[in-house]
C-alpha cells in the first residue's frame, strides 16, 4: 500500500517536532559533555545526560518506524556504533572523555557527511535511498 503524500501542515509539524527534538538533544549532549570532559561532579549535569538520552532515544526510534533501512545504512549503522560507545562509558569509566569526543566525531559524519557516505548500505554494498526525510 502506498502512504499518500504530507500535506503542507503535517509536513511543517513534523519538520518542527523534529527540529526541536534535534535542538533539546544538542542542549543535553553540551551539558552532559561539558560536565564529563571537565570532571564536574555527576549530580550537576545528570539531567542534561537523562536529556541527552531521551531525546537520542526519540529520533533513534522516529527513523526506524520511518524506513527500516536507517539501521543498514551507514547513518544507523554509526549511530548503533555511538550506542556501543556510550556503553563503554561503565567498563571503562577513566576514559569517558576521549569516548565523549570519539561519539561527538561520529555525530559530526552522521550529520553532516556527505549523503553517498550516510545512505551507504552495509548489506549491499552501495547507496540505497529511503522514503522522503523530513529535515529537522
Amino acid at each position: 500500500m502506498a502512504r499518500k503524500e504530507l500535506t503542507e501542515k503535517q509536513f511543517m509539524v513534523q519538520r518542527f517536532s523534529k527540529t526541536a527534538l534535534r535542538a533539546l538533544h544538542i542542549l543535553g549532549i553540551t551539558g552532559a559533555g561539558g560536565g564529563i570532559l571537565l570532571h564536574v561532579p555527576q549530580e550537576q549535569w545528570l539531567l542534561y545526560w537523562i536529556m541527552a538520552m531521551s531525546t537520542g532515544s526519540a529520533m533513534m526510534l522516529w527513523e526506524i518506524v520511518r524506513d527500516w533501512r536507517w539501521l543498514i545504512q551507514l547513518k544507523g549503522v554509526l549511530t548503533l556504533v555511538k550506542l556501543g560507545l556510550l556503553g563503554l562509558f561503565i567498563p571503562f569509566a577513566a576514559y569517558k572523555p576521549e569516548l565523549l569526543i570519539a561519539i561527538v566525531l561520529l555525530s559530526v559524519v552522521v550529520s553532516h557527511g556527505p549523503a553517498g557516505l550516510r545512505h551507504f548500505s552495509i548489506v549491499h554494498g552501495r547507496r540505497i535511498g529511503g522514503r522522503k526525510e523530513v529535515k529537522g
